[in-house]
């Protein structure tokens, strides 16, 4: 009795030992980072991608552990049970359950499962050639398992053909927002990552330049005027317009113009600017970004005139106004945190109406919708439904909104307050 009682111990410990691989090895698999691994398969480790394999089939991966794991468990407990009946009679029945719930849980579940979420992507390269092994030995069983669950879903009116559909996209999404890292730092790539998910879904129509802040020459002055006007612009690319704006005859380069002047020995009475200048190119205001950046990549242009459904001029896009949204706004020397932004010593911020709702979320990653209304000027009248006064204020979205200057029936300035963190959340 003492030879076989000793022989069900090791039996029971082997048993545990194995619980413990099967329930770490199945955390380690289901937790191990796919993007991680697949970087490693790309470099040439084989590890990685024997666990690319695995996982490929996770019905058979899933199936294989829990079968293994069932067996050991039960066994283990069963053989607990029958040891512990011959020392302590019908009393042992109750022991061998207590003591091994205990052992089970600690030692084949909760240890190994632990380890497993902290050493995923280790642990699974670790384990993998076993793991396949034992997948390829137990497939048979579990196909025919699988195809009973399938059976019983089925008549319970589940598709499981639909459980592993969704969106990459959302899923990516997810795990920029879980990057970590320093502040400021984590911040800025968390918005470059974000704007460039969001290309497909932001018309140009929210990132232009708005016609009446666009540089534009009448084409209807003198040489001299037109050279004048195009050589003190900051831009580089003019629109040409004759009679009103909406009729827009060429876009001229800064450099054709300075070329044509050298060509002419410094002499304009010869210079005709329109001809100079070349074609404009119209798109409709709801292209999306992502579709124009790939436009502007395959014309090789820089440059393109914004219209709407009727053909009236809206405004200008450029290829740096696309970049700028990946990578936020460049600083110039005026030094504004995000152009038409002034940040007071009060901790407000001066805001002029014609603001994007995307350049502020970017920078303050504030969360204004922006669905119906591009600006903060057209935040404050979808949410309003009126045209406030200068001094009216408004709560929105945990911001409060004071209108400081408006022009006729336009919202030009606005002072934003953000709510004020409770000191639990500061000391969080």
């Amino acid at each position: 009795m003492t030879t076989s009682f000793a022989l069900s111990v090791i039996a029971i410990f082997v048993l545990l030992i194995l619980s413990a691989f099967f329930s770490g090895s199945e955390t380690a698999l289901t937790a191990a980072s796919k993007a991680r691994l697949h970087s490693l398969a790309k470099a040439g480790n084989k590890r990685a991608v024997l666990v690319n394999k695995i996982r490929e089939k996770k019905e058979r991966m899933i199936g294989a552990l829990l079968l293994g794991n069932n067996l050991v468990n039960i066994l283990a407990s069963a053989l607990a049970t029958s040891v512990l009946i011959k020392v302590f009679g019908e009393a042992g029945v109750v022991y061998a359950t207590l003591v091994m719930t205990l052992l089970v849980l600690i030692f084949a579940e909760v240890l190994p499962k632990t380890y497993a979420l902290h050493f995923a992507d280790k642990m699974a390269m670790f384990i993998a050639p076993v793991i396949h092994a034992v997948t390829i030995v137990l497939a048979p069983v579990v196909e025919m398992i699988t195809a009973l669950v399938r059976f019983v879903l089925r008549l319970a009116g589940v598709d499981i053909s639909m459980v592993s559909a969704g969106s990459h996209a959302e899923l990516l999404r997810g795990v920029i927002e879980m990057h970590t890292g320093p502040e400021e730092e984590t911040n800025e790539q968390r918005a470059m990552l974000r704007s460039i998910l969001d290309l497909a879904d932001v018309e140009v129509c929210e990132v232009m330049t708005h016609r009446k802040n666009v540089t534009m020459i009448d084409a209807a002055q003198p040489v001299e005027k037109i050279i004048e006007e195009l050589l003190d612009s900051p831009y580089t690319r003019v629109p040409l317009y004759r009679d009103n704006q909406d009729n827009i005859v060429g876009i001229i380069h800064v450099k054709s113009m300075v070329k044509e002047i050298q060509a002419q020995d410094g002499k304009t009475d010869k210079i005709d600017p329109v001809a100079l200048a070349t074609e404009p190119w119209y798109i409709p205001e709801a292209t999306t970004l992502f579709d124009q950046l790939q436009v502007f990549r395959q014309r090789r242009e820089h440059f393109a005139i914004v219209v709407d459904e009727y053909g009236s001029f809206m405004g200008v896009v450029t290829l740096e106004d696309i970049i700028e949204e990946i990578v936020g706004e460049i600083e110039d020397e005026m030094d504004e945190i995000v152009a038409g932004v002034r940040k007071q010593p009060n901790g407000t911020y001066l805001v002029d109406g014609d603001v994007t709702i995307r350049d502020l979320n970017r920078e303050f990653e504030w969360d204004l919708p922006d669905n119906h209304y591009s600006t903060v000027a057209g935040l404050i009248l979808h949410e309003a439904e009126m045209i406030p006064e200068a001094g009216q204020s408004f709560n929105f979205f945990g911001l409060r909104f004071d209108i400081v200057k408006r022009q006729r029936n336009q919202i030009t300035l606005v002072r934003i307050t953000p709510k004020k963190k409770k000191p639990a959340e500061e000391a969080a």
